[in-house]
C-alpha cells in the first residue's frame, strides 16, 4: 500500500472502554496498509487511592495482560511487523513514580504524553473543553513543559488538544512557548489523525502555523480507536495537506 504512513505509535485498545475491535483486527489491518511499525499506546492506567473506577482507561491490575496480549502477537507477527507496546498518558505528578515503576515492571517500550487532563481525571478539566480561560491555557503548557522535562515520554500528541477560544494573541503566546519549548528539547509533535476525521477542534491550523514557522519535527499518528481508523487514507491525505500548507518538517518514525 502506498501513500500512507509506514510508522504509527498511537492506537488503543477495547480496555480503555472506548474503543473496538480486537488487537490482531488493528495489526492485520497495518500489515494491509504497509505499516512496518505500530505500536499500542492505550490510556495508561491511575493508581487512584480513594477506590474510584475510571470509565476511559484500564485498571492497574488490567496492564499486565495488556503488556502480555500485544508481547505475544508481536511475536506471532514479527515476519511482518514490528510491534511495541506502551502507553499514552497525562503528565499527573501524583501518579506519575508509581506509573513509572509499573512501566519499568511490564516491560514497555514507551510513553507517548496526551495531556487530556490537567489534574486526575476526577477533578479535570478535561483540556479539549470549549474555554476562554487564559489560567487554563496557561497550566496547559506549563504542565506540557514540566512532564516533558522528565524525559519520559516519546512525544506530544494531540498537542492542539487545548481548546482555547479566547484572545489570538494569547493562543499565539502559549503556543509559541509550548512550541519553543518542544522544539528544544527537541520533542516531535502529532498531527492527529483521529482528530482529523472526526471534526474535533484538533488538528488547528492556528496551531500547526506556528508549528510551521518554529520549525518543529512532527509525525502523524492514526490514535485508531477501531479498524477503520488504521485504514483512514481519506484523513492521512488531509493531514498530509495540512503538512504541505504549513511546510512542517515530517518525520516518518522515531528509534524506539
Amino acid at each position: 500500500m502506498n501513500d500512507f504512513l509506514t510508522a504509527n505509535y498511537h492506537a488503543h485498545t477495547v480496555r480503555c472502554q472506548h474503543a473496538y475491535g480486537t488487537e490482531r483486527e488493528y495489526i492485520e489491518a497495518a500489515i494491509a496498509m504497509g505499516i512496518r511499525e505500530f505500536g499500542f499506546s492505550d490510556h495508561i492506567p491511575c493508581p487512584f487511592s480513594d477506590g474510584y473506577v475510571s470509565g476511559i482507561r484500564m485498571t492497574m491490575a488490567q496492564a499486565p495482560s495488556y503488556v502480555e496480549t500485544i508481547r505475544r502477537l508481536g511475536e506471532e507477527y514479527k515476519q511482518d511487523i514490528r510491534i511495541y507496546v506502551g502507553f499514552e498518558a497525562e503528565y499527573i505528578p501524583e501518579f506519575y513514580e508509581k506509573q513509572m515503576r509499573m512501566m519499568r515492571e511490564l516491560g514497555c517500550d514507551y510513553l507517548i504524553l496526551g495531556q487530556h487532563f490537567l489534574e486526575s481525571e476526577q477533578t479535570g478539566p478535561y483540556t479539549g473543553s470549549p474555554t476562554d480561560d487564559e489560567s487554563r491555557i496557561r497550566a496547559y503548557v506549563d504542565t506540557v513543559i514540566e512532564g516533558m522535562r522528565t524525559g519520559s515520554y516519546l512525544y506530544l500528541a494531540h498537542p492542539d488538544l487545548m481548546n482555547y477560544c479566547g484572545m489570538d494573541s494569547v493562543y499565539d503566546w502559549e503556543m509559541t512557548r509550548l512550541c519553543k519549548a518542544m522544539k528544544e528539547m527537541d520533542i516531535p509533535l502529532e498531527i492527529n489523525m483521529l482528530g482529523m476525521a472526526t471534526g474535533r477542534n484538533y488538528p488547528s491550523e492556528h496551531f500547526w502555523r506556528i508549528a510551521g514557522e518554529l520549525g518543529n519535527r512532527v509525525i502523524l499518528g492514526l490514535d485508531a480507536h477501531c479498524v477503520e481508523h488504521v485504514t483512514d487514507k481519506d484523513s492521512y491525505g488531509k493531514c498530509m495537506a495540512l503538512v504541505d500548507k504549513f511546510n512542517l518538517d515530517l518525520i516518518n518514525r522515531i528509534d524506539i
